[in-house]
Order: structure tokens, then sequence, then C-alpha cells
């Protein structure tokens, strides 16, 4: 790395860390309804269909306003963005606490869902802007823990928090939280020579793509960034083969990651097994993300390569789904720590080969607007297709653990298929 590189950017861990942090605080909002969902019910006089909109919102809004996030990501920049969702999600919280009817409380949700997609979409590109460019993998294997991170700990301290608190309490704890995390955003997240210009944040993408391809970073990266800025953008990109391959993948994962949160445990229910330690079977992959992702971003820099990480996650995917989904005892077992170790390891892969796969790295911030449509509309695929597979009677588990090792094993092939480092 050239010295004018080593002034450039600062300290990786430092970066990963506080977007960690701070991430972790935007998703802890967005679990902290499940685990006390009955009580808002009894609070607010909720039906299960209107309380299931209190978690179903962040579908809707990721759906919605991906597209409009990456572009505003890419004229605002990604840092800027970030800053945005803390006073969002502060405002969000902040009606949600005051809350005196359940429309109230779902509309609050539905400003907390716009704060998580730009939490969601501008922060790989945070990491991607501020973290030096050998240190990217290492650098988004931590941060693409935060929604892991966010699960545990909104449902294990929320229900302390609520009955120490009550509703109101947790509401406010948890937006103090966002606006105490974002501050070491602030301090943190930046380049050693001060904050980017508006052209700098629109164009980084361009610069990264550039320098690995052997241009240095140097005094001419204004230059550079202006003749990205002064191209016009083509959006037929993200229609070409090889971006089409790297999307389906990226939505055969979701798919089948949801079919198994959200199924497994009523699946182990029926074998017999404590609702509690389905819970925790259930929930071990997310756990276990801590290890993965961390590791497959380490990997990943070393080598100098994604794609064949990609595929080992990708092909632990469908095996892992049927045995969680169909089987017994140890079996589950294997399935969901095979899943975390190595499945897991699929969206920091992901979001680390993103720019490589793109033909135009300038688009890089509308780009993941699109990925994470792309991400939304698995998870709602997920969630939709797996009742209609189980049958009416929803006995049919072999169909559905069938149909997710289907899934998974053709995301695989379209990731082999895709050409990229």
């Amino acid at each position: 790395m050239s010295e004018i590189k080593k002034q450039r950017y600062g300290n990786w861990i430092l970066i990963a860390v506080a977007l960690l942090l701070f991430g972790t605080a935007i998703a802890t909002t967005q679990f902290k309804v499940p685990v006390i969902m009955a009580n808002l019910m009894e609070q607010f006089s909720m039906d299960p269909d209107g309380a299931s909109w209190l978690m179903s919102i962040f579908t809707f809004v990721g759906i919605v306003l991906a597209l409009p996030t990456g572009m505003l990501a890419k004229q605002f920049g990604p840092k800027n963005m970030l800053v945005a969702a803390a006073a969002i999600m502060a405002v969000g919280s902040l009606i949600g606490a005051f809350s005196t009817s359940s429309l109230m409380l779902i509309i609050s949700r539905g400003i907390e869902g716009v704060a998580f997609i730009f939490v969601t979409i501008c922060g790989p590109l945070a990491v991607q802007k501020y973290a030096a460019p050998d240190k990217i993998g290492s650098a988004t294997g931590i941060w693409a823990l935060w929604v892991c991170l966010g699960s545990v700990v909104g449902g294990t301290l929320t229900p302390s928090l609520f009955s120490a608190t009550g509703f109101m309490g947790v509401w406010i704890i948890y937006a103090i939280a966002v606006v105490v995390f974002i501050v070491g955003v602030i301090v943190f997240v930046k380049l050693p020579d001060g904050e980017a210009s508006a052209a700098s944040e629109v164009d980084i993408a361009g610069i990264e793509a550039e320098a690995e391809a052997g241009v240095e970073a140097s005094a001419g990266a204004g230059e550079i960034r202006a003749a990205h800025a002064a191209e016009k953008v083509s959006y037929a990109t993200f229609f070409k083969p090889n971006t089409l391959l790297f999307f389906f993948t990226f939505l055969a994962f979701n798919m089948v990651l949801m079919a198994v949160l959200s199924f497994s445990p009523t699946w182990m229910q029926l074998q017999g097994i404590d609702p509690t330690v389905s819970g925790f079977i259930s929930t071990l992959p997310m756990l276990l993300a801590v290890i993965a992702s961390p590791t497959f971003g380490s990997l990943a820099d070393r080598l100098g390569r994604c794609k064949p990480l990609y595929i080992i996650g990708m092909l632990a995917m469908g095996p892992c789904a049927f045995l969680m989904l169909t089987g017994s005892d140890a079996m589950l077992w294997v399935g969901a720590v095979l899943m975390g170790l190595l499945g897991l390891g699929v969206p920091v892969m992901c979001l680390t080969s993103f720019n490589g796969v793109l033909a135009e790295p300038k688009l890089a911030s509308v780009g993941m607007g699109v990925l994470m449509l792309v991400q939304s509309l698995g998870q709602f695929l997920g969630t939709f297709i797996s009742p209609m597979l189980l049958g009416p009677a929803s006995d049919q588990w072999m169909t559905l653990g069938i149909a997710m090792l289907i899934i998974g094993l053709i995301g695989t092939l379209s990731i082999v298929v895709c050409k990229f480092k």
C-alpha cells in the first residue's frame, strides 16, 4: 500500500466497531417488539393481524424505500445518511413511546423502519468508503454482525427493561442508545484529513475500483472522481446476466434463511422439543455468525478473493435448511451449527464482492439499494411461500425442506456461474 493510502485511510478496526455499535443499536429497536408482543397487544387492544404489522412494516418499508435510499446515498454520502438515520430513529421511537393507539404505534414503527433501511444500505457503503481497500473484507465481516447482535440484545434485554421501566421506558432507552452510538460514527468514521466533500462521497466507489486495478488514489483522485461524476449513469448494469446471477443468489439465501428462522421452531416443537430449546436452536445460526462473519471477511482479505468462500457458504445453506426443517435430535443441531459457521458467511461475502460484480463501480450507492431490495424480496418470499408449501394442514414439512434444499442449491449454482473474483 502506498504512503498516500496509509495517510488517507483511518484505523479500520475503529471504523468497523463504531459502525457495528451504531448498527446494533438500530437493529435492537427492530427486535424489541417480538418478545413483548403479547404485552403490546394487551396494552393497545390489538388483534394478531394488527400486531403482525409491528414487524412486517419493516419489510414493507424496505421494499418501498430501498431504491430511493440508494439514490439518496449517492447524493448525500453514506455517513450523512447514517446521521440522518439516527435522527429519524429518535423521532420514530419518541412517537412510539407516546403512542395512544395501535395505529399511531404502527406508524411509529414505519418511521423506525425508514432509519433501518438507511442503515442497511449506507452501513456497507460507509465501510467501503472509509476502510482501506485491503481491509474492506475484514471490516465488512465485523459490520455484518449488526443485525445478529441486535436480535440477541433486543431479544434478551427487552423483557427486563419492560418489567423495570414499562413500554415507554423501552422505547426511550433504545432511542438514547442510538443517539449515543451515532457520536462514535461521527468521531471515528472519517478520513484522517477530515470529512470528504459531497463529490468524493458520491464517487468513492469508483476510486476504490480504480485503485484495485492499479491506479493510485493519489493527488489525481479528485480528477478521477470528477470524471466518474460526469459520466452518464446506465442502469442497464443491473439487468446484465452476470449481475442478475449475483442478485438471484442473494435472493435464494434470504429465502432459505427466513424459512428456517420462521418455521423451524414450529417443526421442532412438533417433535416434542421444548419451545425454549427450539427457539435457541433456530437462532443458533445467527449467534454463530459472530464467528463466521469476521472469519470469512478476514479470509477474503488474505486470499484476495470472495467467490470460493461465497460458494462454500451457499453450498451449506440448502442442506442445513433441509435438516432444520425435517430432521430430529442431533441432525437439528448439526444443521444449525453448520449453517451458522458456513452459511452465515454469505452476507459478508456478498457485500464485499458486490462492487466487483458491477460493471460500473460509480453505481455502488444506487446498486446497494437494489441489493437491499433483493434482500427484502427474498425475506418476504421466504415467509410467503413457506406456508403454501406446508399445505392447508401445515403438515408437508418434507415438501418445504426439499424446496429449500433445491432453492439453496440453485443459488449455489448461480454464484458458481457468476463471474467475479
